[in-house]
């Protein structure tokens, strides 16, 4: 690691890459994956042996105070709920199904899935607590046909149990006051009394048993099924920690708020601490406003070793850390490295976090990115501590094939390797079009070198190939790339941004504004009405002079915004226009705000268009 950075170890990439005639280029790395073990629940009875006594997880309970589970608790209550599982008859055609968020419960209740080769599906809370019609939820139960739904509080999903329970499926429940039909208890379960089952079904589980189904946020349609076996999470594993081998020199502490119905909260987070015998507290703070303070709470009394968050997070955690040194000192105390996915961190966010560790350890803590998916566990590739900024996925992972075709001026990515799902859940035929025919999963993501001459430096992301779209003129607009650049040049009050422009003669936005910007910009209380901000004269001059900016930087049509429309209605789950990860459906916006589209092209455009002509 270069001398700006803080002291811990980074492993090494060393490309090799060979090319095909027809202009195909297949990557790998030159170092080994190293061995990892068959099941991740081996790696719970080695720390619950190794180290006993170490907290495994921890949060909050209703005083403030961290309620903790050390590892041999966990391995002796894991094992009771295995057995509770095995009385269920749960099978893979049966499936565990968890409708809450994070918590210890939670975790305990999966691992015990696990534990015993029964295979848990997460789903997200949003599907059930903030969706009108549970079309989603709907959809995963008539996939799965779950013996058993799990929510923590049986009452704020009664709604949602009344509308999915069916015949043969059994709730549980923390808290099973306020729903009407029949349901078992946590604390029940606890009690029960393993038997030889649960030790005949632990050494049954292999590397290929299913040990989750999760499902893909749903950005092109209803949700899939990810089969993700027991070697895709070990596998992947073994590719953090090639990229990361301080964790197994000190057990990581992860203070996280990212949900496990997610990939990167619930493979790659959870994953890291169980299998380096580290601790996770769990954080029940949210990176918004309101929610964020128990995030700095958090991190105020807690020294994580690394971090992870999305660029939001980041972005309000800068602030923070600007004008409260005590947060300041606690967060970067014991601080390695820190880590994004879910889309690009603003520069100017990356330049305060800078900032913010040189002033409290005299360098820099480094910051990595890279490209995954639900499909690959989810990493694929890392970019280099050197070559890391926004935008840039790196190298393969150690253990991965990257093969890079050619589509147009672009290069379609697609990656092969132990991490891939063998495919979705009864949808054989999204499967078999998911692959080609050497067995690689097409990502549908391009990618491009960050210097053709120089490979080994890494490859940047170049958008999502489904998204691109031609003009009127035939010239093709590469839509990723250009939504980064506008989030980034609007910063921070642009949310977020939908593209148009297909078969028009040049290119418009959609743009989601982010409200508290645009509110603190506009000078007006809480009491103003989102339009009322969005229609004010200083966010309006904010958003003439971006297209000012834009129509400056721009190299030819492709790129050249000429109008964009502020947006006063936040995009809706039940209309697919957003997930629950907070991804933007680009598809699913255009279609059900066709008329703002039309109004983007009007001689006579209305007063929420803004343009630069």
């Amino acid at each position: 690691m270069t001398a700006e950075y803080r002291d811990v170890t980074i492993g090494s990439s060393t490309l090799i890459m060979r090319e095909r005639p027809d202009g195909t280029r297949l990557l790998t790395i030159e170092e080994p994956l190293a061995p990892y073990p068959e099941t991740l629940m081996s790696c719970l009875d080695h720390w619950a042996d190794a180290r006993p006594d170490q907290v495994l997880v921890a949060r909050r309970d209703a005083d403030g105070a961290w309620r903790t589970v050390t590892y041999a608790q966990a391995r002796q209550q894991i094992r009771a709920l295995a057995q509770a599982l095995l009385n269920q008859s749960l099978s893979p055609e049966r499936p565990l199904v968890i409708l809450s968020g994070n918590s210890i419960e939670h975790l305990l209740l999966a691992f015990a899935a696990m534990y015993v080769g029964i295979p848990y599906a997460p789903v997200s809370p949003a599907y059930c607590l903030v969706s009108q019609d549970y079309s989603k939820a709907h959809h995963i139960c008539d996939l799965l046909t779950p013996g058993v739904l799990f929510a923590d509080d049986a009452g704020a999903y009664a709604p949602a149990l009344q509308a999915l329970v069916k015949p043969g499926m059994q709730v549980l429940a923390v808290t099973p006051d306020g729903y009407d039909g029949p349901v078992s208890t946590f604390a029940d379960w606890l009690r029960t009394e393993p038997t030889e089952a649960v030790d005949a079904a632990h050494r049954n589980c292999s590397a290929d048993t299913i040990a989750k189904f999760l499902f893909t946020s749903g950005s092109t349609g209803m949700p899939k099924g990810v089969i993700n076996t027991n070697r895709m999470l070990c596998s992947n594993q073994s590719m953090l920690r090639g990229l990361m081998p301080f964790m197994a020199e000190q057990p990581p502490v992860l203070v996280d708020w990212l949900p496990w119905n997610h990939t990167f909260g619930g493979n790659h987070n959870v994953g890291i601490v169980l299998y380096n015998g580290g601790s996770l507290y769990i954080d029940d703070g949210k990176p918004t406003p309101d929610r964020m303070r128990e995030t700095l709470r958090n991190l105020q009394e807690l020294s994580p070793t690394v971090y992870f968050n999305v660029p939001k997070g980041f972005e309000l955690l800068a602030a923070e850390l600007e004008r409260n040194d005590r947060l300041r000192e606690s967060f970067f105390c014991n601080l390695n490295l820190m880590f994004f996915a879910g889309a690009g961190l603003a520069q100017h966010v990356w330049d305060r976090l800078d900032e913010q560790a040189l002033r409290t350890l005299g360098c820099k803590v480094g910051m990595l990115t890279g490209l995954g998916a639900t499909e690959t566990a989810p990493s694929a590739m890392f970019a280099s501590l050197e070559e890391s900024r926004s935008g840039v996925i790196g190298l393969p992972a150690r253990g991965v094939e990257i093969k890079l075709v050619p589509d147009g001026d672009k290069l379609e990515c697609r990656v092969r390797g132990p991490n891939v799902m063998p495919g979705y859940w009864r949808q054989p035929e999204v499967t078999a079009q998911s692959f080609d025919d050497e067995g690689f999963y097409c990502l549908g993501d391009a990618a491009c070198f960050i210097d053709p001459d120089k490979p080994e430096r890494g490859m940047r992301f170049d958008g999502r190939i489904a998204e691109d779209f031609k003009l009127d003129t035939g010239t093709w607009v590469s839509v990723g790339p250009l939504r980064t650049r506008i989030i980034s040049a609007g910063a921070p009050h642009v949310q977020d941004v939908v593209i148009a422009g297909l078969d028009r003669p040049y290119v418009s936005a959609l743009v989601f504004p982010d409200e508290s910007a645009c509110r603190q910009l506009a000078g007006l209380p809480a009491s103003a009405s989102r339009a009322e901000v969005l229609r004010s004269e200083p966010v309006r001059e904010r958003f003439r002079a971006l297209l000012r900016e834009l129509s400056e930087t721009s190299t030819g049509s492709s790129n050249r915004v000429r109008r964009l429309a502020l947006l006063e209605p936040p995009p809706r789950l039940d209309a697919n226009e957003i997930t629950d990860k907070g991804s933007i459906n680009q598809r699913a916006v255009l279609t059900a705000r066709a008329h703002l589209v039309d109004n983007l092209y009007s001689d006579s455009p209305g007063d929420q268009v803004i343009c630069c002509d």
